[in-house]
């Protein structure tokens, strides 16, 4: 479980060690109180070292499915209530947040479908659903749901094209 995302980030060693970190948080965070206690230094060595130093904002909390593939990671911030497939690319300069922060400093975050595609420095926000298989355009900031199989650009974002599911490689 810890490694599901090894082989996937094969030759991107950040994007390995984030993921690895990132899992062994994760099943940490869902331990009972004891446990969580025994291993506070290494969510305090985490949020230093993933967060501070690497500046890769993924909180341990958010559910992300299996195969996540991380290229380059500088400035990827991901809220903490949202949900990302499996097999989805996550590039530098990424936003995955709430529109609007209610008054506990929640509110609600994408769910981002499997295989979905998300290009450099792109922004999705608030109670929205990007389909599988989406692309999101690089420098893209989308507000509204994407179907799956969508590509989107613009800011705001529109949808581009649906593609086709046999053209997925080519055409993202």
């Amino acid at each position: 479980m810890i490694f599901q995302d090894w082989r996937i980030n094969k030759g991107n060693i950040k994007g390995r060690l984030v993921m690895v970190l990132f899992r062994l948080a994760s099943v940490l965070s869902r331990q009972n109180k004891v446990i969580k206690f025994i291993f506070l230094p290494y969510a305090i060595f985490y949020r230093f070292f993933v967060e501070w130093l690497l500046c890769i904002e993924l909180p341990w909390k958010t559910k992300v499915g299996a195969n996540m593939r991380i290229y380059h990671g500088q400035g990827l911030v991901v809220n903490d209530n949202a949900v990302i497939g499996n097999n989805c690319i996550l590039r530098h300069n990424t936003t995955i947040g709430v529109a609007y922060t209610d008054s506990n400093f929640g509110g609600k975050a994408p769910v981002i479908g499997n295989y979905v595609d998300i290009g450099a420095g792109a922004i999705i926000l608030g109670d929205i659903v990007i389909g599988n298989y989406a692309c999101i355009a690089a420098g893209s900031v989308v507000i509204k749901d994407v179907p799956d199989y969508g590509v989107v650009g613009g800011n705001p974002a529109k949808l581009i094209r649906i593609n086709k599911p046999h053209n997925l490689e080519s055409d993202c």
